[in-house]
């Protein structure tokens, strides 16, 4: 399984303060898209939920023809006191003592996590969330987008202000902001054309520019639409996913790429930032939220299913373990522990995971996705009655949740090995459309057109999936069935 992450930390020299919540007491605020869990009091956790469903308004505002409903609501980890949030953060963060962590966005193909701590200091504690976020939105359009439009539009929009009857989007970030000030910016035609692969995305000591310069540079030409009345960052966009060159559809929509560098410095020089506002008042309806206290076991799960798609399975695990101890047949416990084993290709393990999560309750969507997956990666028999179960497997798990794109990828996989190749691909196509910004499942649309002999349509494919890939692992994977489908063309060549 893929994943991708994002983890923003925010130096400080002084310790926030923490909440006034108890540690001990948690409790569930459900919205009408997303589920939070928090140690803070009733107020600071409906207040969370709050400010992500504007948030999302915000963004279906913005981009209204994007579907951002999920298959399950995301999880959100509200937190009120920085012990908490240590305990919670990512390994890769431990013994950090002059930094906190403001917020942390996961994406996995099963669920979407959010990490929030309550009391973060500064102007703007959700901005990792909205960058991310942004990213969610933009993704789900089904269109690639040049890694530093992507990424300039992301940084464009974290700082985005909601409170009171007003939006207000684009206001410039005083890091930034004097980070462009010492550094010297890269040329325009590199910083077009940086991909997974540019030192200018995955070295360190680089990205800081990368992500700066793309933010300014997104920033002077949406303020330029803005004031102009055009639409040239659409126009862009328009020609790059047609297949022009990057730096050619610049000069063709914006101009003479060292004048736009003089006018971005320019920009830069005389911080005339401009941000643009909206109306934000009563696009939510409280009346639909809930909220009840809810046990120490219960809050267990939840971290617990945090921590496993956090990179800090080990501990997840041991939370788990707890649970079940308590509960042997606790239906959760068991589905966050299957997709676990999955992850760690523990098929058996998590098969029988996953059937006891289907015991516990027979609609688990999350069950029979993951038994099904699971044997059809492992060692279980492969009699007629075995290959029946895996298929009605999947097939429940769709009538129970029709928007659950695994269940579909599976089921695509499923019938391709079964060599019902256009029912695998109608099943692999609609995991494409509900996720479309999810790498793997366009793999598993190339896969099966690879089995058709439709190695063109799978190339096409797998070239678009390897400019939305971003994670290594994601990019390793696709290469991987690329390199088949060259393989495959060039025998094919040979042989007529």
């Amino acid at each position: 399984m893929c994943k991708w992450i994002s983890l923003v930390i925010t130096c400080c020299v002084a310790l926030a303060q923490s909440g006034s919540a108890q540690a001990n007491s948690w409790i569930e605020v459900r919205s009408p898209h997303f589920l939070v869990v928090s140690n803070g009091t009733e107020d600071e956790g409906r207040t969370s939920a709050l400010q992500l469903e504007r948030m999302r308004a915000v963004f279906q505002k913005l981009f209204p023809n994007t579907n951002l409903d999920t298959a399950v609501p995301p999880l959100v980890v509200a937190i009120a006191d920085r012990a908490t949030m240590e305990k919670l953060a990512p390994a890769a963060y431990a013994g950090r003592t002059q930094s906190y962590l403001a917020g942390l966005f996961l994406t996995w193909p099963e669920r979407d996590y959010i990490l929030v701590w309550l009391n973060a200091p500064g102007l703007h504690p959700y901005a990792p969330i909205y960058h991310e976020y942004a990213h969610f939105v933009l993704h789900r359009s089904g269109q690639w987008i040049p890694l530093w439009l992507d990424e300039g539009l992301a940084e464009y929009f974290k700082t985005t202000e909601i409170a009171g009857d007003e939006v207000r989007i684009g206001k410039a970030d005083a890091q930034t902001i004097s980070f462009l000030e010492q550094h010297q910016p890269i040329s325009l035609a590199t910083l077009l054309t940086v991909d997974q692969h540019s030192p200018y995305y995955s070295e360190e000591d680089k990205t800081s520019i990368f992500y700066s310069e793309s933010w300014a540079l997104t920033h002077f030409l949406k303020t330029r639409d803005l004031r102009d009345g055009t639409n040239h960052i659409g126009d862009y966009l328009g020609y790059v996913q047609s297949g022009s060159d990057p730096v050619a559809a610049a000069t063709r929509v914006f101009g003479d790429l060292d004048q736009l560098k003089s006018e971005l410095q320019n920009y830069i020089n005389t911080q005339g930032y401009a941000y643009s506002r909206m109306a934000g008042r009563g696009e939510v309806d409280i009346s639909h939220f809930s909220t009840r206290s809810i046990t120490r076991q219960e809050a267990n799960l939840a971290r617990a299913d945090f921590l496993v798609h956090d990179g800090r399975a080990s501990d997840g695990r041991v939370l788990l373990e707890s649970v079940l101890r308590d509960e042997t047949g606790n239906g959760r416990a068991l589905e966050i522990m299957g997709w676990l084993s999955l992850r760690e290709h523990k098929f058996q393990e998590a098969r029988q995971f996953c059937e006891r999560a289907i015991q516990a309750d027979d609609r688990s969507f999350l069950g029979h996705s993951c038994f099904a997956l699971s044997s059809m990666q492992g060692t279980a028999p492969r009699t007629s009655p075995e290959q029946a179960r895996i298929e009605q497997s999947l097939r429940t798990a769709i009538r129970v949740n029709a928007s659950f794109a695994p269940a579909y990828a599976g089921l695509g996989e499923y019938l391709s090995f079964r060599a019902k190749y256009q029912e695998a691909l109608s099943a692999a196509r609609k995991a494409v459309q509900l996720e479309p910004g999810m790498v793997e499942f366009r793999n598993e649309e190339a896969n099966i057109l690879l089995r058709m002999n439709r190695v063109k349509e799978a190339t096409d494919s797998l070239n678009f999936a390897l400019k939305l890939a971003h994670a290594p692992e994601e990019v390793a994977a696709v290469e991987a069935v690329l390199h088949s489908a060259t393989q495959i063309n060039y025998h094919k060549r040979r042989t007529d």
